[in-house]
């Protein structure tokens, strides 16, 4: 007696968002290169080991300028995970795949079992139904009552109690973050609403992460490395040096970052 082969077990396939830092070059690239540099210069690390999303849609380019682009970010230790803006056929051999949309996605469904094939009907018999007069319609079943899951709602802040030592990544973009203790230096915080960091702010902050004009930064001490708002930042050089060492609110008027002290 012989053992029946198990059926293999289904692989499961997910949908999983993730958020990446989406690059938008401009041209000409060579210009856009150096302000690449100067900002990797200005804010050490800002890049190293982030899943980074090269978005093309603003500038016409050829497979040879993508493949040159992925190249000269690679030169920098700029790691591309994903194209967008791009035909299908500017993608070529061994580049990143083309992203569609980056929005999250339900659970793949698993393909259904082949039915068993029916025999077709002889034409003899096809020819009899249709002279047989049609039988009275059944009465419908009775529906099933229909029934509502209350799905709690997903949390619209989040809250950090202690210091976001050095080395550590915060990541909510479902809303806004609060720091109660500091934010130390080579640390990040990124929040998909405001920043609210009741110590000093030493390292990076980055409100507005899931494409919200709106948010805010604000902090009782600032020292930061970077702070930004929906795209736009400024680093340690470009804060006003008045606000060093003060509380401090950052906010969006247009495409200008301002930052103004806290009185």
């Amino acid at each position: 007696m012989t053992d029946q082969p198990s059926a293999p077990k289904p692989v499961r396939l997910r949908g999983r968002s993730f958020l990446a830092l989406v690059l938008s070059p401009e041209l000409p690239f060579v210009d856009w290169l150096a302000s690449l540099d100067d900002l990797a210069k200005r804010s050490t690390g800002f890049f190293l080991g982030r899943p980074i999303v090269l978005d093309l849609s603003a500038v016409t380019v050829t497979r040879e300028d993508v493949a040159g682009l992925i190249a000269a970010l690679s030169e920098r230790n700029v790691r591309i995970m994903g194209l967008e803006g791009v035909l299908p056929s500017q993608v070529g051999p061994g580049m990143p795949p083309l992203m569609q949309g980056g929005r999250s996605v339900e659970d793949f469904p698993q393909p259904a079992p082949d039915a068993p094939k029916s025999e077709p009907a002889p034409v003899a018999a096809e020819a009899e139904a249709a002279a047989t007069p049609a039988a009275e319609p059944a009465e419908p079943a009775p529906a099933a009552p229909a029934i509502t899951y209350a799905m709690p709602p997903a949390p619209s802040s989040l809250i950090i109690e202690t210091t976001v030592r050095s080395g550590q990544q915060i990541v909510f973009t479902e809303g806004d973050v609060t720091v109660l203790g500091s934010v130390s230096s080579g640390a990040e915080v990124i929040a998909g609403g405001s920043v609210h960091i009741y110590g000093a702010l030493r390292g990076r902050a980055l409100a507005g992460a899931a494409g919200d004009p709106k948010a805010r930064i604000f902090c009782q001490k600032l020292e930061a490395e970077l702070i930004a708002i929906d795209g736009l930042y400024k680093t340690a050089e470009d804060i006003e040096p008045a606000l060093r060492g003060r509380p401090m609110q950052a906010w969006l008027d247009g495409e200008m970052l301002k930052t103004v002290a806290l009185v």
